[in-house]
Formats: structure tokens, C-alpha cells, sequence
């Protein structure tokens, strides 16, 4: 059977559903953390921590996950996170202890969500598009966001009636049942089937790329993940994803239990989460086809200051929750935030373009998944410690802006030109 021309679009709505269920079933920890608090009676450090270990092995474990994703594709990568995120889910009915707790919603499910969400959907879907690479990523990941609006208020209503066991046990089997058939439709690059990016038969294809190089030399360089490791640029990427991440999930992990612990309803607490989700669908969409017309970086700095009004607005909020600081925060979080994941995976393939990118992106992972895992087990660790998050939060804002300024010295646009500008 021929595959049509616009099967990278297919690819694209495949990612779409796998976002939505795949970030739902780890954003949900933050859901299920209240509720195990008070069954348990643990530390919310030790809590927490279960989510930032499973996040520490996730970033050790992701140069094999490139590597996999460079010799397997994405086909075999994600239906084994599909495979690890149900499994996680579905055994954590049946946790008593700590470590199960480790092992199912820290382990399993971050090791499952990260080889099908965020990161391995960055390491494939650029090589389908070139004029439209950051519009179609953003497109994907919005599924997280309509993930959010349709799945959060489903969890937290089954949580409040049933208990976060049987939330964990229907999550684990949507994921079998839903993503388990549809990733079997990936394919690893276009040109595997006759096409080149954005479509285009590859008899009929356009030599443009080249008027996009900016360093004809870096451009021309084979890109192991040897020679990437040597440059500073790399480096810098790392200190950035790092920086980000940390505030991105210190926030998305404790966001919960801080609106509660400031006088707001566990209701309203669990509306805010999913509504940073949903504000994200337009942001990120925008701020993709955005950064095809006016830059990778200037994207990037757009939603660190997200976070950073974000952190600004839970600060006052510990004192005066104001419904009016609450809309700024979410609206800030979701719809600048968020916009992060449509330029990351652009940004590293424009930078280190070639055979190995998956691998590099796969190393460029430890430092990303690093923030992820430090961000929420230093927040909770510093509220044990001393009874508030607002020195966490300070951090959080400090981070933010080294992220925006190790992004600009990396300069993806001194390597190539988007295509609004070349």
C-alpha cells in the first residue's frame, strides 16, 4: 500500500494521543501525592522523592533510549514505555511500603512516561518537517494539555470517590489499551517511505536547506556524541535544560498540596492543575509557529519568564490567595511555560543535526530529566526543613533566567536560520 505524502501529519495526531495519556499518567503523581500523604503518614520529602527517583533513572537510563531510538526507532521505544508506564500504574494498587512506591509511580512510571513523552518524541518528530519543525512539534505536544482537560477532572473524581488505587489501576489500562495499538503506525524518518520533511515526494523535493546554514562549518561537522561532548555549546544546552526543568516539575509536583496549603479547596487545587494544561494547547501552538518565523532562543526566553511570574504569583499567594494571582500563575505556567517543549527538541537537531542525534539528544537527557528529578525533591526536602517553599521558589526564579541566558550562548541561530529567517 503507498503511504500518502501528509503521513508525517499522521505521526504528528499519533504523538498527539500518546502526549495526552502518556504526561496525564506522570502529571497525575501530583494528584495522588496528597492522598498517600495521608494514608501513609509519610514525609512529603520521602513522598515526593519517589517521583525524583524514578526521574534520576529515567536521565541515566536515556543514552541507551537514544541509542535505541538510532538503531530501533520510535516504534520500539515507545511500546516499551507503553509496556513500563502500565505496569507501573497498574502494581501501584497494590503498594504498602515505600520502596513498592518507588518501584511503581517513581521508577516504572517515570522510566515508562519518558521513553513515550516529551523527550523521545523530540528525538524523531523534527526529521519530519524542516519549514514547520517547531509548529508541528508544539501540535503534538499539545496533547498533553487536552490530556489535562479531559483526563485531570476523571482522575481527581475517582481519587475523591474511590480512592487513588483504583485512579492508578483505570490509567494503567487506558494506557495498554490506547497506546499500545496506535504507536505501531510510527515510522523512524520520511525518507523511509519516499518522502522528505514537510511531505514532499522525494523526487520532487527542493534544495533549501542549505540557504538556512549560518556556520557552514559547524553544519558540515559529522555529529558524534564524541566530537558533541568536546564542544561548549553542548554544555551549555545541558545547564539550560537543567536550569528549566528544575522549575518546571518543582512547581508541577507540589503545585497540589501548595493551593490547599494556602486556603484554596482541594477542588480548586486540582481545577488549577489541569487548567495550566489547558492554556498550554494555544500557548505552545502559537509560540512553536512563533519560533519558525523569529528564533528558537527568543521562544526559550519567553517561557522561563513564564515560570518565573509563575513562582513570583505562589509567593503572594502564601500570604493572600488572590483568585486573581491564581489566574496570572496558571495562565503564565501553562501558556509561556509550557511553549519550552516546541523549541527543545528543535534546538538540539539544529545544533547537532546528523546520524547520531537521537543519541546525543539521549545524553542531553541526564541533565534534562536531572532538573525534573532535583526540581521536585529540593522543593519538598526545603519545606521539611523549614515549613515553607518560598526559598525553593526563589531558587526555582533564580534558575529560570541562568536557563535563558546558557540558551543564548549556545545560539541555535548562529548555527541555523529558521525558516521565517533565512
Amino acid at each position: 500500500m503507498k503511504l500518502p505524502i501528509y503521513y508525517g501529519w499522521i505521526i504528528v495526531a499519533v504523538a498527539f494521543v500518546t502526549m495526552a495519556i502518556g504526561v496525564t499518567a506522570r502529571t497525575a503523581f501530583s494528584l495522588f501525592l496528597p492522598p498517600i500523604v495521608d494514608e501513609f503518614g509519610w514525609d512529603r520529602g520521602l513522598t515526593a522523592g519517589a517521583f525524583s527517583f524514578g526521574f534520576f533513572v529515567n536521565a541515566l537510563a536515556s543514552p541507551l533510549i537514544g541509542r535505541l531510538m538510532d538503531r530501533r526507532g520510535p516504534r520500539f521505544v515507545i511500546e516499551c514505555g507503553v509496556a513500563m508506564l502500565a505496569a507501573g500504574l497498574l502494581l501501584a494498587a497494590f503498594v504498602d511500603r515505600p520502596w513498592q512506591l518507588y518501584v511503581t509511580l517513581g521508577l516504572l512510571l517515570c522510566l515508562g512516561a519518558g521513553c513515550l513523552t516529551y523527550t523521545t518524541q523530540s528525538q524523531y518528530l523534527p526529521h519530519w518537517f524542516a519549514r514547520r519543525r517547531a509548529l508541528a512539534i508544539s501540535i503534538a505536544f499539545s496533547g498533553a494539555g487536552v490530556g489535562a482537560i479531559v483526563l485531570m477532572p476523571w482522575l481527581q473524581a475517582i481519587v475523591a470517590g474511590e480512592g487513588w488505587r483504583v485512579a492508578c489501576t483505570a490509567l494503567g489500562v487506558m494506557v495498554l489499551v490506547v497506546l499500545g495499538p496506535i504507536n505501531l503506525a510510527l515510522r523512524r524518518r520520511p525518507e523511509d517511505i519516499g518522502l522528505v520533511p514537510d511531505g514532499v515526494p522525494a523526487a520532487g523535493a527542493p534544495p533549501r536547506r542549505r540557504a538556512r546554514i549560518v556556520d557552514a562549518h559547524w553544519a558540515a561537522t559529522d555529529w558524534t556524541i564524541g566530537r558533541a561532548t568536546r564542544s561548549a555549546r553542548f554544555w551549555l544546552l545541558g545547564l539550560g535544560f537543567f536550569s528549566a526543568m528544575f522549575a518546571w516539575y518543582a512547581v508541577q509536583v507540589h503545585q497540589t498540596k501548595y493551593l490547599i496549603e494556602s486556603g484554596f479547596d482541594p477542588l480548586t487545587a486540582a481545577w488549577a492543575l489541569g487548567a495550566v494544561a489547558a492554556v498550554a494547547i494555544p500557548g505552545q501552538i502559537a509560540l512553536g509557529a512563533l519560533s519558525d518565523r523569529i528564533g528558537r532562543e527568543w521562544i526559550w526566553t519567553i517561557g522561563c519568564i513564564g515560570f518565573v511570574v509563575c513562582y513570583a504569583c505562589l509567593i503572594g499567594l502564601e500570604d493572600h490567595p488572590d483568585r486573581l494571582l491564581l489566574y496570572v500563575m496558571v495562565a503564565c505556567q501553562g501558556a509561556l511555560g509550557y511553549g519550552l517543549t516546541s523549541v527543545m527538541g528543535a534546538i538540539v537537531v539544529e545544533m547537532f543535526e546528523g546520524p547520531q542525534y537521537a543519541t546525543i539528544f539521549g545524553v542531553l537527557t541526564i541533565p534534562l530529566m536531572g532538573g525534573g528529578a532535583v526540581g521536585p525533591w529540593v522543593t519538598g526536602v526545603v519545606h521539611d526543613l523549614t515549613g515553607s517553599y518560598v526559598p525553593a521558589f526563589v531558587a526555582a526564579i533564580l534558575l529560570s533566567l541562568v536557563s535563558i541566558a546558557a540558551i543564548w550562548a549556545a545560539g541555535p541561530g548562529r548555527v541555523r536560520l529558521v525558516p521565517g529567517r533565512s
